[in-house]
């Protein structure tokens, strides 16, 4: 309902909508103007979209974390990629833990109140008592964030904990050890919704999806899962 007010209290012949959450852009697809789903919960929406591919990233990462013996993953993703279901990156690592026997749950995916404070409360309950081996952690500012919980815990990476991020950040290269993320080119991405504006300005209908190929890149952060929990 907010955006909705703002939408209509602003005069713009095109809308692009940065990491919608699903309701978001089904609401954006009804308006006359036209939008573009830049990342967000864009899958068969029918409106223009671009992002990265990332559903085969998230199933080798989660097959290298298994391969590594760990059983106990937990993801950590922000509230639009869990709801109101699963997105298709965090169905991907679902999937993998269950075509590897892991029954998953709560444990694997959980909800928590997207704030700094809900952040710290939900990583204290995981740590608690059989804490996870291995952590997926969503975008750049809550991997650092992961990070900074761990040592103050004492947890060493990736002895303890492995860590991998969804997403690429330049702060990454100055990381040691390196950083375990899935990456993709930017430039398609930029060149798509170039030439969507340039299709809006000249009036042309315009709802292709582009979907950039992403991969996982394994890095320091990842290593064997601990013998003890």
């Amino acid at each position: 309902p907010r955006i909705a007010r703002i939408v209509r209290q602003i005069e713009a012949d095109a809308w692009v909508v940065l990491g919608g959450a699903r309701e978001v852009l089904e609401w954006f697809s009804n308006q006359p103007a036209p939008v573009f789903a830049l990342f967000g919960r864009r899958e068969t929406l029918d409106i223009a979209a671009a992002g990265p591919d990332k559903p085969p990233a998230f199933t080798n990462a989660t097959r290298h974390l298994i391969e590594l013996g760990h059983q106990r993953v937990s993801m950590v993703v922000r509230g639009v990629r869990r709801l109101p279901q699963p997105g298709p990156c965090e169905q991907a690592y679902l999937d993998e833990l269950k075509a590897h026997g892991i029954e998953t749950g709560p444990f694997n995916l959980p909800d928590w109140d997207e704030t700094p404070k809900g952040f710290h409360q939900l990583m204290g309950r995981l740590f608690q008592v059989t804490p996870p081996t291995a952590l997926v952690v969503d975008e750049a500012p809550l991997f650092i964030a992961a990070q900074q919980f761990l040592a103050a815990l004492g947890r060493r990476v990736p002895e303890d904990v492995s860590l991998i991020c969804t997403d690429p950040s330049p702060v990454f290269d100055w990381c040691t050890p390196t950083v375990a993320h899935v990456r993709w080119a930017a430039k398609p991405v930029v060149t798509r919704i170039l030439r969507w504006v340039a299709n809006v300005a000249r009036g042309r209908v315009d709802v292709s999806q582009t979907f950039v190929p992403a991969e996982y890149v394994a890095g320091g952060t990842v290593g064997p899962a601990p013998t003890r929990a």
